[in-house]
C-alpha cells in the first residue's frame, strides 16, 4: 500500500505470468503539455529490459485513445498502457470496455496535470515515468470498479457544475502545470461560477436545492490532489458521491485546506454517501459534466451514474 493507501491489497489474481508479457504503449505526445514526447524510446527500451515484449502507438488527436484501445484489444495484446494523464486512461478504458466487460489488463504511465487514476493503482510521481513503469510491470493486478454514465465509462469520477468547470477552465493556464493549475482554476472559477439548483436521487440519500459541487467518484481524490471522497474504494462495489452546497466566499476559502486534507465531510454543507446508482436532475442551461477531468455538455436533463464493479483488470504497484 502506498503513503495514500489507494493502491489496497492485492487481488487473488496472480501477477501478469511470463507467456503473458507482451503490452502496447498507447502514448499521447500532448500530455505533460508535451512532456510524453520524450518517451516514446525510454519507455519501450525500460518495459525490454525487464522482459516484456512491447510495441508503441501515438495518438494523433483527442479521443483517438478509444479506437486504438479497442483495436489492441481486438489484435489480443494481454495488456495495454496508457501514457498519459486522467484523459488518455478515461479514453482507453473506454476502448476495452466497449463491449462491456474486459480480461485485457490496463497499466498506466501518469505523465499528466491532475494523475488522479495514478494516486489509485499506487503511483505518486508523475515526473518518474520510468519509474513507474517498472513498479506497475512488477505490480499485480487487481480488479477494479468503474462508472458509468452519458454512454461513457469513468475510472476516476463524474462531476457536475463547479468541478467540470474548473476542468473547463484549466487551458487558461497556459504556465502552470501539476496541483497548482487546479488550485488556480478552483480559485477563478469560484467567483464566476453560478450554482445551480439540482434534484439529487438515490436509495441512499436524496435532496433538491442549489449545489455548488457534485462529484461521484470512484476514487478518493479529484482535481488532482482534492480529497472529495476520502473514503472511496475502487473495489468495494459502490459510488461515492459528495455533495456541497452553495457557500459564501470567506467559508469556500476556509473549507479548501480541509478538502485537501479530506476531513470537509462532516461539515454543515457537505453530504458523503454510498450508492449503486444515483440520478441527478439540472435545468437546461446549467449542464456541465466532467468525466475523468473530459468535460462534456449532454443533452439530457437527467444523468444517471451507475456502478459496473469489477469491470476493469488493472495493473497496480505493490
Amino acid at each position: 500500500m502506498n503513503a495514500n493507501g489507494e493502491a489496497g491489497r492485492p487481488s487473488s489474481r496472480p501477477a501478469i505470468l511470463p507467456a503473458d508479457k507482451r503490452a502496447l504503449f498507447i502514448l499521447n505526445p500532448q500530455a505533460g503539455r508535451g512532456r510524453a514526447r520524450r518517451l516514446f524510446r525510454s519507455l519501450p527500451g525500460t518495459a525490454r529490459n525487464l522482459g516484456w515484449d512491447v510495441e508503441i502507438r501515438q495518438t494523433e488527436r483527442a479521443g483517438d485513445e478509444v479506437g486504438l484501445a479497442a483495436e489492441g484489444q481486438q489484435q489480443g495484446w494481454p495488456v495495454l498502457i496508457a501514457v498519459g494523464g486522467d484523459g488518455t486512461v478515461h479514453g482507453v478504458a473506454n476502448g476495452l470496455l466497449r463491449d462491456g466487460p474486459t480480461d485485457t489488463v490496463l497499466a498506466h504511465v501518469p505523465i499528466g496535470t491532475g494523475n488522479d487514476f495514478a494516486k489509485m493503482v499506487g503511483l505518486d510521481r508523475a515526473g518518474h515515468p520510468e519509474r513507474n513503469l517498472k513498479l506497475v510491470l512488477q505490480g499485480y493486478v487487481s480488479r477494479l470498479d468503474v462508472g458509468c454514465a452519458l454512454d461513457e465509462y469513468f475510472v476516476n469520477g463524474l462531476g457536475i457544475g463547479f468541478g467540470a468547470e474548473v476542468a473547463r477552465n484549466l487551458q487558461d493556464f497556459k504556465r502552470l502545470r501539476g496541483f497548482p493549475l487546479y488550485l488556480a482554476s478552483v480559485y477563478r472559477t469560484f467567483f464566476s461560477f453560478e450554482a445551480p439548483r439540482l434534484d439529487v436521487r438515490s436509495e441512499e440519500h436524496s435532496e433538491t436545492g442549489v449545489i455548488l459541487m457534485t462529484e461521484i467518484a470512484i476514487g478518493k481524490t479529484a482535481g488532482g490532489g482534492f480529497k472529495l471522497t476520502p473514503a472511496a474504494d475502487p473495489r468495494d462495489g459502490l459510488l461515492d458521491v459528495c455533495l456541497i452546497r452553495d457557500v459564501g466566499v470567506l467559508t469556500f476559502l476556509r473549507y479548501i485546506p480541509r478538502v485537501l486534507r479530506g476531513t470537509h465531510t462532516s461539515l454543515a454543507p457537505v453530504t458523503v454517501f454510498q450508492t449503486r446508482q444515483v440520478e441527478v436532475t439540472s435545468p437546461p442551461g446549467s449542464r456541465v459534466v466532467h468525466l475523468d477531468g473530459e468535460v462534456r455538455r449532454p443533452e439530457k436533463i437527467t444523468i444517471v451514474a451507475r456502478i459496473e464493479p469489477a469491470a476493469l483488470p488493472t495493473l497496480c504497484a505493490r
